[in-house]
């Protein structure tokens, strides 16, 4: 048992049941393969693999690369302590409609809040701000479809969602003052 119990807002309850009324098992099954794009343990190993390849690279390269394991080890670690503080029933627990469209049953019963995935894909939307602004679209642009599968696949609550991308984005802000990650790096670490 948790702390503190969180419950889902009248609005995340509407979405809700909208997606349990009109999804259909192929948009379920698609939202449950294009989900594992922000799983925690294949970031850390694309995190890790990048990181293990900048070792011979520039040193910005290596700061970077040393800032992106770090944050994404960061944002796997915080919504499981997080998890332990605030219990929050998944949607996919309150629906039986759901069930016969195809959703899943997601993770443990009252672990909706917050969402790692959407944690993951916060800090990286975060990340993202320093590249060019068609890399950094890409980038938003396929995080967003990434969160919105945790919502179709009603593992999470919609609150649990935007609350999963502010804190992974506000991890990802805080770390950079310890690692020298971003546009201004030069000023504030040496090389």
């Amino acid at each position: 048992m948790a702390l503190y119990r969180v419950k889902p807002t009248s609005a995340d309850i509407e979405i809700a049941r909208a997606v349990a009324e009109y999804t259909s098992p192929p948009t379920e099954a698609a939202a449950a393969t294009l989900t594992w794009g922000a799983d925690e343990h294949i970031l850390c190993a694309l995190a890790a693999g990048w990181w293990l390849y900048c070792r011979t690279r520039t040193a910005q390269e290596r700061v970077n690369s040393n800032h992106i394991l770090l944050t994404t080890v960061a944002v796997s670690v915080i919504p499981h302590i997080l998890k332990s503080i605030f219990d929050q029933e998944r949607p996919d627990r309150l629906t039986v409609r759901g069930h016969l469209h195809g959703v899943p049953f997601s993770g443990k019963r009252s672990d909706a809040f917050p969402s790692g995935h959407a944690m993951h894909v916060g800090a990286l939307a975060s990340a993202a701000t320093i590249l060019p602004p068609a890399k950094r679209n890409l980038v938003w642009s396929i995080g967003a479809g990434l969160v919105l599968t945790r919502i179709v696949l009603l593992a999470h609550w919609a609150s649990d969602v935007a609350a999963g991308l502010a804190l992974g984005g506000l991890t990802e802000r805080l770390l950079r003052f310890w690692t020298g990650y971003g546009p201004n790096a030069r000023n504030r670490r040496p090389s």
